[in-house]
């Protein structure tokens, strides 16, 4: 179930223990969902707090091995406390449901991008006190960038529409191409779209018409800090918003594109035709 090799397994499990317990001792979350964990995280009732926490503990983990940027995904909601104890089907929340949402990129430095829903800022840890700096307020994608990321090895398998979407993005009819950047760490790629500029996507395709992202603890949050951001994210179907996704399940998949609002906005008049 975990990728990489043995360094990569043992930081994935380090880092969903270190979620896990951190969050069960702060008294402030009933219930987690962790990409590491089949099925909810319950919390003992005498540490029970208001909130549920939804995560990937270690994103990118096929890249540890090779020393690429990796990084966490966490999502934050708030538990109505009239529903009675805490059951899997109480995490099945939509995004737009979110009250805060970041990410962690483990990198050249180690970055906390947040947003409590006004906007987003971005901090960096400083060894030398223990602390994270706001380095980064009040972040915000330019409306259009240049650069389209996405996996194309899995272009064979890709609706037509986002083919012609691909090739207009390497062979437009006036201005430049597009440059192609895709490292295969959601945090990575996602971070650079949002400093950037450009547009991010993990869409459906025939052999996996969900996608591969998970939408509680990836597209969710992720999601969320884009359009805080000022971009958009949404799932390519039709005009649906990825944060208007209701879960049916857990581990849900769902596809995304995500970035400047003028590159989604360019997608989707392919998609859409």
């Amino acid at each position: 179930q975990l990728d990489g090799g043995r360094a990569g397994r043992n930081l994935m499990f380090w880092a969903n223990e270190l979620f896990v317990n951190l969050l069960k001792s702060s008294y402030q979350t009933c219930a987690m969902v962790s990409e590491e964990n089949e099925d909810m995280i319950e919390v003992p009732v005498a540490k029970h707090g208001r909130y549920i926490v939804c995560f990937d503990p270690l994103d990118g983990s096929s890249n540890i091995d090779c020393l690429v940027s990796i990084g966490s995904i966490f999502g934050i909601y708030k538990r109505n406390e009239e529903e009675g104890p805490v059951t899997a089907t109480h995490c099945l929340l939509p995004g737009n449901k979110l009250v805060a949402a970041g990410y962690c990129v483990f990198g050249t430095a180690c970055m906390m991008v947040l947003s409590t829903g006004n906007g987003v800022n971005g901090f960096t840890l400083d060894p030398s006190i223990g602390e994270f700096i706001l380095t980064s307020p009040n972040m915000t994608i330019p409306s259009k960038g240049k650069i389209y990321s996405t996996n194309e090895g899995n272009a064979k398998y890709l609706d037509k529409k986002l083919q012609q979407y691909l090739h207009h993005c390497k062979f437009p009819s006036e201005g430049k191409p597009k440059a192609a950047r895709y490292v295969g760490s959601m945090v990575a790629d996602v971070h650079r779209t949002i400093c950037y500029g450009g547009i991010f996507m993990y869409p459906g395709n025939s052999a996996a018409p969900n996608g591969k992202l998970r939408l509680l603890y990836e597209c969710n949050p992720m999601s969320y800090i884009v359009e805080q951001a000022g971009g958009k994210a949404v799932t390519g179907r039709g005009n649906e918003r990825v944060l208007d996704v209701v879960p049916e399940k857990l581990h849900q998949r769902c596809p995304i594109y995500l970035g400047s609002s003028d590159d989604v906005d360019a997608v989707l008049s392919y998609l859409n035709q």
